[in-house]
């Protein structure tokens, strides 16, 4: 029987509807509806219009129960629809918000949940059809509008009983399911699963779409899902992040996720582009119209929240926008005007294809750079006899006080298991999984959902709102089993754990382990549609030294079909119980402790991804004494058959308490500082504070308390640093490092502070301690969103602290916006963003780029463990204009700090970070031996847009059209704009920072003299050229009109545009940008209006030259032997020859083009290009042609006028001569064009009408292929 299908008119089959509405979000934006309520409400219906004939005698008060309009007021509810669709509207919800049994109860009419569905999708139908008719050149369609229900299924009513729920997943399931029956039979189009308040609720209501899709009864439809947040936390009410919520729901595949309702557009931006950041999905968004004011009603009108929704059509952050509470059919056309023509969002690459994410309240993303993951084991009732007893006793706080601290010791993902044979696995697993949702600390992380019984699985997937992992199906009972189980995994949303097992047993050897591992691969992925990162493997990691000859391979076994699978089955993930490992020397924690850090170190490098370990019960694999670590490596690579004898003797030679004391007795022994070391390596709290105290007396060593921190604290958490990047230490060790770490600078901040208080009171500040005055700086330090970890920063904000820094310290877990508020807020002088974990890379890329938008001019650093400085050059730097810098650790924060507030020093530092991080930048791409590049036409749809429509944007008419030439210039007026740099650049003569550039240079203790000799000796020579006319400069500048054409400016003879006098051929950048980055891909015409806008513009251009004479007099001195002069008199020349363009640059844009007629610069600020518009030359990285000179050439008759002239290979003549294109757009920039393909060169050479060689000739230090 073939699946229920209603299609829509004017299309021969639903899957023609369906594929014209994917097909028109990337054409266009799509409009929603707006608010049905609010409409309903201006009918000022009554209690007797809402019961109508039909219901005159029911039980219970109707008013307000809108849905049971469709039945009672149905003419009102299509003309609701139908007006919308006369606004604009693509798409009308059907009135069903509240439509099912779970929202109707409180009318009492459950029996009319399917009808009221039903007809309402028939009304929303017949008001499209009809609007058909009007406009049958564009369809439109109905939304089946799902709500959330007035319960919520992970947040408990009751506050004395927080695991209990007033609904169910299976009841919601159950009720969702008649409501989308009803829809479906009814002919919607889209079904809209809207305001999830609760993630779990949606996944019911997902859970139900696809079952009765999957059942073959209906054909699918598009799904969109949209969320709803509270405030301006970002979160849901059940707890989630946007990024976990999306997480969580992806699995169903929506054609759109997004955001609607609880706030107005102007709120609703920066989560709407996090969303819109992480997933690959169409995005759509229908806020309120602004926020409720204190009578509950909203206030913004439609051209006020048009203005504000057409932001994110602009900065392309959506594909459907449309209205919620408070929304009218005025502001759906007044959206539907404003945003109708912007381009709809083009989505990046998919993040699922390239890395694992799982969700708690918060996203857990992990790929190949992310470090080894720790799952939490002793929520396990078969592994942890503590835990087991607190659960079979009813004892659940205590039970979640163990989850709560395997996070604290950094459990990312905690396994929760209820096989016990006196336990209920259902409602104990139930129970506690809806407690730990009552428990932001813990649920922040996934949980994995560990059962041998699938029923208890089911039930702890009903009470998760987050993406978890099943740990575990296999192929034990067979293929059907297998994929029924592996079916319903995907539904519910979770990432799977695949045990080697097949129908004959558990596989032990390498083949067979691969064997099974391929098998259930190839099901899940071909079969199921499961996604390759969401599949863990556990090869089984068996006990070793057992005795028992055949078990002494078992390590080596797992480890080569690691490798194995990682390397054969892509995207595929590896886990396990590394307890197993030691389970036969239970009791023997020194031997159990070493086996698992030699196993973990050899597993992570096969290709290991994360295992069940108890984050506490870990050794440092560098920390194993030398004799037991041979014995482990020998024992987990079978190389001595004597393994296990050894490893018993050694147990019993090396008992616990004469193990600890010994260990006690010699590392107490060492000095100070090793004692310190030792402490932080080990994670040892008991000696730190007494430890600390002893160094801090040691004034001789350590003369202020900082020192002990810059000292030995640092020194040994450089040493944690080295072991955890080398996978000798693991996670939860450096926790416990970092606790000893925070330990002992909390002894010695109060020390530090009243270091701090005297030095105020020499400064004569005692007693205003708070004035802001007597502070060297403010800094505002933050961890970012998604990140926890603030050791680090807090070191850096004492350290910052003592050197007299007022420190704003925002916490952990700070969002964007928050930092930014601060930012201004504090009038801060630089922002420091700190993380330890990689995500927040992505999170600190994210912040640069709102402090650019934001129009920040503070200085940006950078600092954690995850970061780097070729990171930091490559990533961050790029995406925010003012100084962005890494700081390798806390004393170094101090130095970067005080050169980037320091007047004197700040430009040279900055000039200095910046051409380290350019060198930095250029290397990296220039290692990348894959480097992809985009096809010339999508580059030329992600070319520099600009609105050239806007007032803002009009080009600047110039006060002179044509050429002005001058002969003759006078060189003292060219004499204040030399920079003199370059000059000292001929020499060789660099300075070391501070002492770098002009005039600083003279200082410098190593060239300074001979800078300064050098420099008076050009000052007499630079008199004698003037003063006696020894040489001449000339010029000449053209403004022409001009308007683009694809990637070419086309040069007009005059200002009727109606005959070409040359072009300028443009060529535009290739290379595949990082996926961070939305700059566009640029080419010099994108600064130049369209000749299809109609709007005139113009281009300008300069050909200056300061050597005439300079040949002369240079071969009159070579003559005389003098080539240090011939030197010296070339070197003068360009300098004036330089100057002179810049000064001509200025005189253009006050007078000639006159678009900045006010601007007083000084040289340096012309010279650090602060000034509107560019002057790109043919031959550098805007326009790499130099071929392109002689349209210049052509165009102004320059070697006529002015008696430059171009040689052969297109040099100018004299060699002391500028040229360049003027472009005068605020918007205009520098850029390089970078490599390009050989599909660019053959369209350039067309386009110039020249052959593809020779275009290759002039171009070959750019092209991304060999010739």
């Amino acid at each position: 029987m073939a699946p229920i299908s209603t299609v829509p008119t004017g299309f021969e089959s639903r899957r023609a509807a369906t594929e014209y509405i994917e097909n028109e979000l990337t054409k266009r934006i799509m409009f929603l509806d707006g608010a049905m309520g609010t409409q309903i409400q201006e009918l000022r219906l009554s209690e007797e219009d809402f019961r109508g004939d039909r219901f005159t005698d029911h039980t219970h008060d109707l008013k307000g129960n809108n849905d049971l309009l469709v039945l009672t007021q149905p003419k009102a509810i299509y003309q609701i629809h139908l007006n919308y669709l006369l606004a604009g509207a693509d798409f009308v919800e059907t009135n069903t918000f509240s439509g099912t049994t779970i929202a109707q109860a409180d009318y009492g009419m459950e029996s009319v949940v399917y009808e009221l569905n039903k007809v309402a999708t028939e009304i929303a139908r017949d008001a499209c059809v009809d609007m058909l008719k009007e406009t049958p050149d564009r369809p439109r369609f109905v939304c089946g509008a799902i709500g959330p229900t007035n319960r919520t299924c992970s947040i408990s009513p009751s506050v004395e009983n927080p695991s209990f729920r007033n609904v169910t997943f299976d009841e919601l399931v159950t009720a969702y399911t008649e409501q989308i029956r009803g829809l479906l039979d009814g002919g919607a189009d889209v079904l809209l699963v809207e305001t999830i308040f609760d993630t779990l609720n949606a996944k019911a209501a997902l859970f139900a779409i696809d079952t009765l899709f999957d059942d073959g009864v209906y054909e699918r439809l598009p799904v969109f899902v949209s969320g709803t947040i509270v405030d301006q936390s970002g979160r849901t009410l059940s707890g989630q992040t946007g990024e976990a919520f999306v997480t969580s729901v992806s699995h169903a595949e929506p054609l759109a996720i997004g955001l609607n309702c609880a706030l107005g557009a102007n709120q609703m931006r920066p989560f709407i582009q996090n969303i819109s950041s992480f997933t690959a999905k169409n995005v759509i968004c229908y806020p309120n119209a602004g926020l409720p004011n204190t009578f509950g009603e909203y206030d913004e009108s439609p051209e006020a929240m048009a203005a504000n929704v057409s932001v994110f059509a602009r900065e392309g952050l959506v594909n459907i926008l449309g209205g919620c509470c408070g929304t009218t059919p005025k502001h759906i056309k007044a959206i539907h005007d404003a945003c109708k023509d912007f381009k709809p969002r083009v989505a990046g690459s998919d993040i699922r294809k390239e890395k694992m994410i799982l969700s708690g309240l918060e996203p857990l993303i992990y790929d190949k750079h992310t470090n080894f993951l720790n799952i939490g084991e002793r929520c396990n009732v078969a592994g942890s006899r503590k835990f087991a007893r607190h659960v079979i006793n009813n004892e659940y706080e205590d039970a979640l006080a163990i989850a709560r601290t395997q996070v604290e010791n950094g459990g990312q993902i905690i396994d929760i298991n209820m096989d016990e044979g006196m336990l209920d696995g259902i409602a104990a697993m139930t129970k506690f999984l809806n407690l730990i949702s009552t428990e932001p600390d813990v649920a922040r992380v996934p949980i994995m959902v560990d059962s041998s019984n699938f029923d208890v699985v089911e039930a702890g997937l009903k009470c998760a709102q987050g993406k978890c992992i099943v740990n575990s199906i296999s192929l034990k009972e067979g293929e059907e089993d297998f994929l029924r189980k592996a079916r319903l995994v995907k539904r519910y949303g979770a990432a799977v754990v695949v045990m080697a097992f097949d129908e004959i047993g558990q596989a032990v050897d390498r083949e067979y382990k691969f064997r099974v591992c391929e098998r259930s691969y190839r099901l899940l992925v071909d079969k199921v549609g499961f996604n390759p990162n969401d599949i863990i493997f556990d090869p089984n990691i068996l006990t070793i030294c057992t005795g028992m000859e055949e078990h002494n391979n078992y390590g080596v076994e797992f480890i080569e079909a690691t490798a194995d699978i990682k390397a054969k089955l892509p995207g595929a993930k590896i886990s396990g119980g590394v307890s197993n490992l030691s389970f036969s020397f239970r009791g023997k924690e020194t031997i159990r402790q070493a086996m698992h850090s030699v196993f973990l170190y050899h597993a992570i490098k096969a290709g290991m991804d994360m295992g069940i370990v108890n984050p506490g019960f870990l050794t440092i694999y560098d920390e194993i004494p030398k004799d037991l670590l041979e014995i482990c490596e020998n024992a987990l690579w079978n190389r001595d058959p004597e393994s296990t004898e050894k490893l018993l003797e050694y147990a019993q030679t090396h008992g616990k308490d004469s193990v600890a004391k010994g260990e006690e007795e010699e590392w107490r022994s060492h000095s100070v500082t090793e004692r310190l070391k030792h402490a932080l390596v080990k994670g040892i709290t008991k000696y730190v504070v007494e430890d600390t105290e002893e160094a801090r007396l040691d004034k001789e060593k350590y003369p202020r308390p900082l020192n002990v921190i810059e000292g030995p604290l640092m020194d040994g958490m450089s040493v944690v640093g080295d072991l955890f990047g080398a996978g000798k230490m693991f996670l939860p060790q450096v926790i416990k490092s970092a606790r000893v770490m925070k330990k002992a600078v909390a002894h010695l901040i109060p020390f530090m502070d009243q270091e701090r208080i005297e030095n105020l009171e020499k400064m004569g500040h005692a007693g205003d301690a708070d004035d802001s005055d007597i502070y060297n700086g403010t800094v505002v330090i933050a961890t970012v969103k998604g990140d926890v970890h603030d050791i680090g920063k807090n070191i850096v904000g004492v350290v910052l602290g003592c050197n007299n820094y007022k420190v704003v310290d925002l916490g952990v877990m700070t969002p964007c916006e928050k930092i930014i508020e601060a930012a201004i807020r504090e009038k801060a002088d630089v922002v420091g963003l700190s993380g330890l974990i990689t995500p927040s890379l992505d999170e600190m890329i994210h912040v640069a780029k709102e402090m650019e938008r934001a129009g920040l001019k503070t200085p940006l650093l950078i600092g954690g463990a995850t970061t780097s400085k070729t990171h930091t050059a490559v990533k961050i730097a790029p995406r925010y204009t003012q100084p962005v810098i890494h700081c390798l650790d806390a004393s170094r924060s101090v130095v970067v700090v005080s050169n980037l507030l320091d007047k004197g020093l700040r430009d040279d530092f900055v000039e200095e970070v910046v051409e380290e991080y350019d060198e930095i930048r250029e290397d990296h791409y220039d290692s990348l031996k894959d480097r992809r590049y985009l096809s010339l036409e999508d580059a030329r749809s992600k070319g520099h847009k600009i609105e050239w429509a806007l007032p803002e944007n009009l080009p600047p008419k110039p006060n002179m059209v044509g050429h002005k030439v001058y002969e003759d210039i006078d060189l003292n007026q060219v004499l204040p704009y030399i920079d003199w740099n370059p000059f000292f650049q001929v020499w060789q003569l660099r300075g070391k920072y501070p002492n770098r550039g002009y005039p600083k240079l003279f200082n410098d203790a190593t060239v300074g003299e001979e800078a300064r000799r050098i420099f008076d000796e050009a000052q007499v020579m630079l008199r004698d050229l003037i003063n006696n006319h020894r040489i001449r400069a000339s010029a000449i500048v053209s403004i022409l009109p001009a308007n683009a054409k694809g990637d070419d400016i086309v040069v007009y003879k005059d200002e009727s545009r109606t005959e070409v006098a040359g072009v300028y051929y443009g060529l535009r950048q290739q290379a595949e940008k990082d996926k961070e980055s939305n700059d566009p891909y640029m080419c010099l015409s994108d600064f130049i209006a369209p000749d299809s806008t109609g709007i005139p513009d113009y281009i300008g251009s300069i050909a200056a030259s300061a050597g005439f004479g300079v040949d002369e007099l240079a071969r009159k001195y070579e003559a005389d032997n003098d080539d240090y002069s011939a030197i010296m008199v070339k070197a003068l020349a360009d300098r004036f020859a330089e100057a002179l363009t810049e000064k001509l640059h200025q005189d253009m844009r006050r007078e000639l083009w006159g678009f900045a007629p006010n601007e007083s610069l000084e040289t340096q600020d012309l010279l650090s290009i602060k000034y509107q518009g560019i002057r790109p030359a043919p031959g550098y990285p805007s326009q790499p042609d130099h071929a392109e000179k002689s349209t210049m050439w052509k165009l102004g008759n320059i070697h006529e006028t002015t008696g430059i002239e171009l040689t052969e290979s297109l040099m100018m003549h004299p060699g002391a001569s500028v040229c360049a294109l003027v472009f005068a757009h605020p918007k205009s920039s520098y850029f390089a064009v970078g490599k390009i393909t050989r599909e660019q060169i053959e369209d350039y050479a067309s386009r110039k009408d020249i052959t593809v060689e020779e275009a290759e000739t002039w171009l070959r230090p750019i092209l991304s292929y060999d010739v």
